[in-house]
């Protein structure tokens, strides 16, 4: 199932949902670039998500309540590893949490799990630009976002927090400004929406999106 057909019912799936409209969109974004990249890379689709099957279930509760049964029917519940290098992103992320909630438990995981995609942060979470990842962050993460005062690229800065949080230091500049790779941190982070890409993709080739079937949620989801 393509990105953006797992975003749209996800979508649908979220009407009866009494959550944060801006929650509902960006859980269903990174659900669905995860879903299409695992899917691609032949990978659990949990497993891209960086959430096990109870932790989906309960999220999907919070924030898609109609889709429930049928994720609970469809997909494979696994233990999920989780690597040093993304724990420190998770400990960095709930040590500047705005929220002890188990929804922002959910998004701490997911969002230190789709750090380790090559992309901007922003595509790897599906996001449409920059800008939702700068309000992802100050509502989320307000005190973390604060301290990104110069506004560096969010995986250089998540990295550099956790590098010093565990006593070395990311890069031997005195100050950023005196780098020489001051873009390399600092510079714009341009580029398409993963799932604005998939969409315009599809309508170029003249592929009709048309509505997620039941039966066609499997193969995504396993």
């Amino acid at each position: 199932m393509a990105a953006e057909e797992v975003y749209d019912w996800l979508i649908a799936s979220s009407t009866s949902s009494a959550g944060d409209p801006f929650d509902v969109h960006v859980a269903a974004s990174i659900a669905a670039v995860a879903f299409a990249e695992a899917e691609e890379d032949g990978r659990n689709c949990l497993e891209a998500l960086g959430l096990e099957k109870s932790a989906f279930l309960d999220l999907a509760r919070i924030l898609f309540p109609d889709a429930v049964e049928m994720l609970d029917r469809r997909m494979e519940g696994r233990l999920l590893a989780v690597e040093p290098e993304e724990q420190s992103i998770r400990d960095i992320l709930g040590i500047y949490s705005s929220d002890a909630g188990r929804l922002q438990t959910h998004f701490i995981a997911m969002i230190a799990r789709r750090c380790q995609s090559p992309h901007h942060l922003w595509q790897d979470l599906g996001l449409r630009d920059r800008a939702e990842l700068r309000e992802l962050m100050t509502r989320r993460f307000a005190p973390l976002a604060l301290k990104n005062r110069q506004d560096m690229k969010w995986k250089k800065f998540l990295y550099r927090m956790v590098c010093g949080s565990e006593g070395f230091t990311l890069c031997a500049a005195p100050v950023c400004s005196d780098c020489d790779e001051f873009h390399v941190c600092f510079g714009a982070e341009d580029g398409e929406s993963r799932l604005a890409r998939n969409r315009n993709a599809a309508a170029n080739a003249n592929v009709p999106l048309g509505q997620v079937a039941a039966d066609a949620l499997p193969e995504a989801a396993e």
